[in-house]
């Protein structure tokens, strides 16, 4: 029985930075080639970064990944690294010329007509999400994912054309089968056709974004995927952060019959080196054939959000030699070990920490700034931008009104303390007296000036010194639409914009329990935890004035926005019918503010934005 060695390279990509994409391959590559690997496997769209939108629409950027995935073979073979067999993620395209492995675009559909291109479900040539593999300085196979998903944040079949063939490689004297992320979610799909293609393993790799218990639904996934290929699956996913997702790696190693053999830590670039013990191949047929699978009969009766279909796949198996001779590793045999799982707080807490780290970083910030008005929500923020850019890229701006009380002044204060961030104030009276001046304003437009004066001082603090501004409204606030437009919801990120207002609580003692039990000062006052929530814009303020307590709202908006609950099921499941009346109406009108509010780093099932699309102009309200 052979024994590969393989190396799972759970690294951070940026979309549309080839060059730097392609240097990390090479040199993770010659990190696992140094420890022994005999098979280097890196994450979806590894080269162009995921997901690319709609730059897989610009003929200029396809070909750059054509012509850089190339490059790259060529370069891993001028490293050195040419003997060993490196698997890679790009974005490819049969629309027009050869596909990057030699392929000449075109050719006739199944039923002898010609192939077609455009748009539309329809397509058989254009866009491809693929892996290719790179041996001996050339493209030696390529693979087209088959399972395009098309729900929440996903829009492949917007994007891409669907593949037909399962490429099967042999290396090393085992035959191994490669997949691309969504295959994975499917019953009776790419896995199955493998079972019938009698490979060995099933190589998995992934862009798959992180929500919150997903990694507690992946092992189970990768086990019974293992269990439906007959084979061990080596799952790849990568890490870091793009815009509102984040992905947290996870990567590992499961045997066909199911057991753990090794499990990468979360949210943190990891090389899993791995000795495996596989099947030897026992086809000698080189020839394509086409098979018929089909999925378990309960899981395909089940369904999930992530399966579809009737769980029958039609493929062609391709057959690909790319070599039966490998570097023999030294040494002892390589165990990746299985990483610690960790708690839920903590795990969302790296998430937010990852996704902001990565959207000021990737995207040129030196720092941030934003406003401590001595409350829970700017004090979350405040010490996740210090766990992910350090206190010296952190500028908190206490901004006084004559509401604001004394004790908030004071929490500001004691935050900036404890965490060592550049800590400023700036009273808001004056400019707020100027406008009142100038204008008769009352009641709730005296309040929403004070929210937009302090928008404008945080805005032109980031143009005068380059600071990128965080808002710091939470989940429950923007469903309901509590914020005022281009006031205290001015900013280019927002790291609590799918954290619900209850976990943000939960997040706060947390983070400072975890301080303590590593011997460090926790970051956020417990005054900001435990004091009752107010905007303090007017005399006594408090959030439960308008909106009624959180433990009893943040339950009906899980329902009715992550769960897509109507009034019907909300009242049967225990809400009062007039607190829920009034909630809906205002997460209903409220559409308007969310169209307009700042990215954030999706931890939830359903996020605001291209998870939750719903029309603005929209007279649907849920009545009773």
């Amino acid at each position: 029985m052979p024994t590969l060695r393989l190396a799972l390279a759970q690294v951070n990509p940026t979309v549309g930075d080839l060059t730097g994409n392609a240097e990390t391959v090479r040199r993770t590559s010659r990190t696992a080639v140094t420890a022994g690997a005999q098979l280097v496997v890196f994450p979806e769209m590894m080269l162009t970064g995921y997901p690319v939108e709609d730059l897989v629409f610009r003929k200029s950027f396809v070909t750059a990944s054509r012509a850089a995935l190339r490059r790259l073979a060529a370069d891993l073979q001028a490293d050195g690294l040419g003997a060993v067999p490196v698997l890679v993620g790009y974005l490819d395209s049969d629309e027009f010329g050869q596909t990057a492995d030699g392929a000449v675009a075109g050719g006739e559909t199944a039923d002898g007509g010609p192939a077609t291109s455009g748009t539309g479900p329809h397509r058989t040539r254009g866009p491809r999400n693929a892996l290719a593999v790179l041996h001996g300085g050339t493209v030696a196979a390529t693979y087209f994912k088959h399972h395009l998903p098309n729900y929440g944040v996903f829009d492949e079949d917007r994007y891409f054309v669907a593949g037909d063939t399962l490429t099967v490689v042999r290396v090393g004297g085992v035959d191994v089968g490669l997949t691309i992320c969504e295959d994975l979610w499917q019953a009776g799909g790419p896995f199955a056709v493998a079972r019938r293609a009698g490979v060995g393993l099933v190589v998995n790799i992934n862009g798959s974004p992180y929500e919150r218990n997903k990694d507690d639904v992946r092992l189970p996934l990768v086990r019974r995927r293992a269990a439906e290929a007959g084979a061990t699956v080596a799952y790849v996913n990568m890490v870091g952060g793009q815009d509102e997702l984040v992905f947290d790696g996870d990567s590992m190693v499961v045997a066909a019959d199911g057991t753990l053999l090794a499990r990468a830590p979360q949210f943190v670039e990891h090389l899993l080196v791995h000795d495996v013990d596989l099947p030897g191949a026992t086809t000698d047929r080189d020839t394509d054939e086409v098979v018929t699978a089909t999925g378990t009969t309960d899981e395909v009766a089940a369904g999930t959000r992530y399966t579809a279909g009737d769980g029958r796949t039609t493929m062609r198996i391709a057959r690909v030699a790319v070599t039966d001779t490998l570097p023999a590793p030294a040494g002892p045999p390589a165990d990746g070990g299985v990483a610690e799982r960790v708690a839920d707080e903590a795990e969302v807490w790296s998430a937010l920490v990852l996704g902001l780290r990565d959207y000021v970083n990737k995207n040129g910030f030196p720092s941030i700034v934003l406003g401590l008005s001595g409350g829970i929500d700017s004090a979350v923020v405040a010490a996740i931008a210090v766990d992910a850019l350090g206190p010296d890229r952190v500028v908190g701006v206490s901004l006084p009104s004559h509401h604001s009380s004394g004790h908030s002044r004071d929490d500001a204060a004691d935050l900036a303390k404890r965490t060592g961030l550049d800590y400023r104030v700036e009273p808001i009276q004056p400019m707020v007296d100027g406008f009142l001046a100038n204008m008769s304003l009352s009641g709730l437009a005296v309040e929403n000036l004070q929210a937009r004066v302090r928008g404008v001082i945080l805005m032109a603090l980031s143009n005068q010194e380059g600071h990128l501004v965080l808002t710091t409204g939470n989940k429950s606030e923007l469903a309901v639409g509590y914020s005022t437009l281009y006031g205290d919801s001015v900013g280019g990120y927002n790291p609590l914009k799918d954290v619900w207002k209850s976990l943000v609580w939960q997040l706060a003692s947390w983070r400072n329990a975890d301080a303590v039990a590593r011997g460090e000062q926790p970051p956020i006052p417990e005054n900001s935890i435990q004091k009752p929530p107010s905007a303090e814009l007017s005399p006594g303020q408090l959030d439960s004035d308008s909106l009624p307590d959180y433990s009893v709202l943040d339950p009906i908006l899980v329902g009715y926005v992550d769960g897509d609950q109507g009034r019907e099921d909300l009242v049967a499941a225990g809400h009062d019918p007039a607190i829920l009346d009034r909630v809906l109406r205002m997460v209903d009108t409220a559409e308007y503010k969310r169209r307009q509010s700042a990215p954030g780093t999706k931890i939830t099932i359903k996020a605001f934005g291209r998870d939750r699309r719903l029309p603005i102009t929209n007279r649907w309200r849920e009545r009773g």
